[in-house]
Parts: C-alpha cells; sequence; structure tokens
C-alpha cells in the first residue's frame, strides 16, 4: 500500500496516545513471573509487539514465532530458560523460539551467552549467534555476571527480571559505557513494585536478590516515544504558534524518552503538563518561534527518538551531530542507512562518523544531490523497511513539503496503531488509505 499525506489547513490535536510498549511488555513478563492476572494490568498497549509478548506468555505450542517483536525475542530468550519459575504452566520440554526474517537476522549471542554461565541450555537452529533458538527450561543458578555495558538494554532487562528466581540472584556488573541506562531504570522500578529487592550497588553493578516477586496490579503509561512526532509535527508547523494536547503522558516519568522535552525545547517546542497524578494525565505542546543554529546530542539514553529529530531537524534547516547511534545499525532495519537513503532523495545529505555518530552539515552545505534541498523529483516516495519509526518519522515533513507520499504504512502497527487515524482527526488527509 502506498498513501499520499496531505498537510492539514488547520491543525486540531488532541491526541490519546497509545501505552507504551517498553512498560506493557516488561509489565507482562513480571505479571508472568509473578503469578498476577493480565487483567491486574492496566492500559495494555494494542500494538504488534505487545500482542506477541502475550500470545508467547499464553501458548502452549512448542514453537513460539514472535514475528518482528525484538523486545519480545529477548526477554522470551530469558524467560523460557527458567526451570523453576511461578508461572502456571512451567514445563521441562524444550521449546523453540523464532521470529521474522529480519529477526533472524538480529544477533543474540551476548544474551544467549551470559543465560548459558547461569547455566541455561539454549542451541542455535540456524547460523551461530542468531535465532532461531531451541530452548530447554533448567533451574538457573544465579551469582556473578559481567556483561558489556554498550550492548542493548534489552539484554540487561531480560536478564534482571528473571534474576528473583534464580537460586543465588543475581549480581550484573556492566563493563564500560552503559547504553539506555533509562530502559534499565524503567526495568528495576517495575520490578520493585512487584516485590523484587533491585538496585544499583555502584555505577556499573546491580544487584537482584533472590525472592519471589509478588502479584500486583499496575497501570501502564502512554507513550513517550509517541509523543515525539507530534512534537515533530508542531515544531514544523507553519504556524507560528501551533500547540497540540497529548493525553496519557506521565510529567515523571520512568521513560527515558520523556527528555526529549528539554532537546525539543531547544527547538522550539514548549511543553506544559495540564494535569498529572494517575487520573488522567495529559500535556500541551506549543511552538515558538525559534531557530537555534546548530544541534548536537548523544542520544545513548534514547536511541528511538534519532530517526524523528533527524527528519524534523533537516526540515527546519537546523545543522546537527547526534552521537551515541550505534544500537540503530541492528534495529527493525539498518535506521542509519535507511535514513540516509530515504533522506537523500530529499537533497539532504548525512554523513557519517563511524558507527557512532551521524551529522547533517547544514541546507548551505549540502554535496551535490540528485535533488534539491527539500525538493523531490516527481514520484518520490519514502520507503519504510518494515520499520514502524521510518514510517512515523518522515509523515510530519507533509508539514513542510505541503504532502508527502510514504510507502506500506501499515508498519505502524508495531507500536502506534491508530497512528494515521489520528492525523485524519488532527486534520492531515490521507489519499488512497484503507483503515
Amino acid at each position: 500500500m502506498t498513501i499520499r499525506l496531505i498537510r492539514p489547513y488547520n491543525l486540531s490535536a488532541e491526541v490519546a496516545l497509545p501505552a507504551s510498549k517498553s512498560i506493557s511488555n516488561r509489565a507482562l513478563l513480571l505479571a508472568a513471573l509473578s503469578g498476577s492476572p493480565v487483567s491486574d494490568l492496566t492500559n495494555i498497549s494494542d500494538c504488534d509487539d505487545t500482542r506477541a509478548m502475550l500470545a508467547a506468555l499464553t501458548t502452549d505450542s512448542t514453537t513460539i514465532d514472535i514475528g518482528a517483536a525484538g523486545t519480545a525475542m529477548r526477554f522470551l530468550t530469558a524467560w523460557l530458560s527458567l526451570g523453576t519459575c511461578q508461572y502456571e504452566r512451567g514445563s521441562s520440554e524444550p521449546r523453540v523460539l523464532t521470529g521474522s526474517a529480519r529477526m533472524c537476522e538480529r544477533p543474540i549471542s551476548v544474551l544467549v551467552n551470559a543465560l548459558r554461565e547461569l547455566g541455561a541450555q539454549i542451541e542455535y537452529l540456524g547460523n551461530e549467534g542468531f535465532p532461531p533458538l531451541r530452548i530447554t527450561p533448567t533451574a538457573l543458578r544465579g551469582g556473578r555476571l559481567s556483561l558489556r555495558g554498550d550492548v542493548s538494554s534489552q539484554y540487561v532487562s531480560a536478564l534482571l527480571m528473571i534474576a528473583p528466581l534464580l537460586a543465588e540472584g543475581l549480581e550484573l556488573t556492566l563493563t564500560g559505557a552503559v547504553a539506555s541506562r533509562p530502559y534499565i531504570d524503567m526495568t528495576l522500578s517495575m520490578m520493585s513494585h512487584f516485590g523484587a529487592e533491585a538496585c544499583w550497588k555502584d555505577e556499573q553493578t546491580i544487584a537482584v536478590k533472590p525472592q519471589p516477586y509478588r502479584q500486583e496490579a499496575y497501570t501502564i503509561e502512554s507513550d513517550w516515544s509517541a509523543a515525539s512526532y507530534w512534537y515533530s509535527i508542531v515544531m514544523l508547523s507553519s504556524n507560528e504558534h501551533e500547540t497540540a494536547t497529548l493525553k496519557g503522558l506521565f510529567d515523571t516519568s520512568l521513560q527515558g524518552d520523556s527528555e526529549m522535552r528539554g532537546l525539543f525545547r531547544k527547538l522550539g517546542v514548549e511543553t506544559i503538563a495540564l494535569s498529572q497524578g494517575t487520573r488522567d494525565p495529559m500535556i500541551n505542546i506549543t511552538r515558538r518561534p525559534l531557530q537555534p543554529q546548530r544541534v548536537e546530542y548523544d542520544f545513548t539514553g534514547m536511541p528511538d527518538i534519532v530517526q524523528t529529530l533527524a527528519v524534523a531537524c533537516a526540515f527546519k534547516g537546523v545543522p546537527f551531530r547526534f552521537t551515541g547511534v550505534q544500537s540503530l545499525r541492528i534495529k527493525e532495519t539498518d535506521r542509519i542507512a535507511a535514513l540516509q537513503r530515504e533522506l537523500d532523495k530529499l537533497g539532504v545529505t548525512l554523513e557519517n562518523e563511524g558507527d557512532e555518530a551521524i551529522v547533517w552539515p547544514g541546507p548551505g552545505k549540502q554535496r551535490m544531490a540528485s535533488v534539491g534541498y527539500l525538493q523531490p523529483a516527481v514520484g518520490t516516495s519514502i520507503d519504510t523497511y518494515a520499520d514502524h519509526r521510518m514510517a512515523m518519522a518522515f509523515a510530519p515533513a507533509a508539514q513542510v513539503l505541503g504532502s508527502i507520499v510514504i510507502n506500506n504504512p501499515e508498519v505502524v502497527t508495531k507500536s502506534y496503531p491508530r497512528f494515521w487515524d489520528d492525523l485524519v482527526q488532527a486534520g492531515f488527509t490521507i489519499e488512497n488509505f484503507q483503515s
């Protein structure tokens, strides 16, 4: 499917954002580990990844196919390794964990090796270091473990969440720089809610005591990552005082992506909390006339915002240098390569500084490209590479171009199923769209 997204004459955005899939997937696993019923979880995400996670946790099948759900792959690898656990369907039979073709190209050896050190029985059924996996549940002993700090935080979270059920608990030391620390802190906070004793001993070491989880109810926040696309829409509006209201966001949030408020403030979008607490939280975002000279930012703590900010800055004409982007190479696609290819279609040439940084020198310093800066050739369309964030990051560009053509827009169901419907409600027009 291909759609043309046309900017609104007047934006009227009061958006009920989707629940956080990061929190939802952690809550589902913690509920399974504690014996809490799913009905005790409020505001669970209805996105593809969370549906895959829920289905996997409740199936009796010997083969679990989680599709493109990367979080589910990491969390379930650890969960399935447990031999003695509080989930009701405990079994000693081997199970196969697999996913989409792209998922079977995404490395998982760091997590598998760590689990093997704890006593797990995991075999590769295809290429060494990659899914699919055959996992035989066994009693894991726990103890001390070291892991590189710059690996995916999902590996770390997977190990931490099963740690209270290990015979010796877990003392996990992360060596070097720690990537995506906010996601690790999110995991520790949620574990504590379900009764675990887990905390940082120092800047590099996390200690988890061996003790069972307890059953608890839990309310899931709405998604700050999803909010980023609305920040970009407001930022790129031609209306100098454009506003949008975003429902369900906690001003004091577990999500590291909530820190994007400060970055968008530098780009001219102010955030005001309208109501807080656990009942009907919401924020208002407003554009202010502001044109920064340049933006430099380390995205190690919130890599999911890189595509959004790269497109927003390029279409605002703000030169940038973004570091901490290396983890994007092994996401749903190579997000850096995909971003470079699609921006190049619009006359924006991103430069690499190794795998750790991307740079855009600004509209006045572009190398020669096939099209002029922000003057796409007739017939130009944006490819999405089976990546939800590619589709949503480029959608706000319609505010500047007037319209933008996007291929395979249905990929947004991975994290934000109502994205296109919400845009239409806010005043955008979508041609050739099938809901």
